[in-house]
């Protein structure tokens, strides 16, 4: 049974730092493409970061480039998000997701349960 599980969440301050995890088990990993969606309070699911099969092409939405990194570990079946300069409108529940091959199209074919991010000013 695949299943993905996220940790890391928590509440910090602005201008904090944290690092998500996502442990994967029950596929073969390396073939899937990894992402990091979020939800905030009244607002729709927003992809925030993905990561190719090999972990050498990454994409970000807008709003967190240049202070989220995306990476994977396919020797421990691990994606991480690593956000820094975290502000007040990050907060949200982070989903980690993975999809069959490329992230390019299609839905996404597993979820993690979310874990909580609360930023506070």
């Amino acid at each position: 049974q695949v299943q993905l599980v996220e940790s890391g969440g928590g509440l910090v301050q602005a201008g904090d730092s944290l690092r998500l995890s996502c442990a994967a088990s029950g596929l073969t990993f390396d073939a899937y493409s990894m992402g990091w969606f979020r939800q905030a309070p009244g607002k729709e699911r927003e992809l925030v970061a993905t990561v190719s099969r090999t972990g050498i092409t990454t994409y970000y939405v807008g709003s967190v480039k240049g202070r989220f990194t995306i990476s994977r570990d396919n020797a421990k079946n691990t994606v991480f998000l690593q956000m820094n300069s975290l502000k007040p409108e990050d907060t949200a529940v982070y989903y980690c997701a993975a999809k069959f091959g490329s992230m390019i199209s299609g839905g996404v074919d597993y979820w993690g349960q979310g874990t909580q991010v609360t930023v506070s000013s």
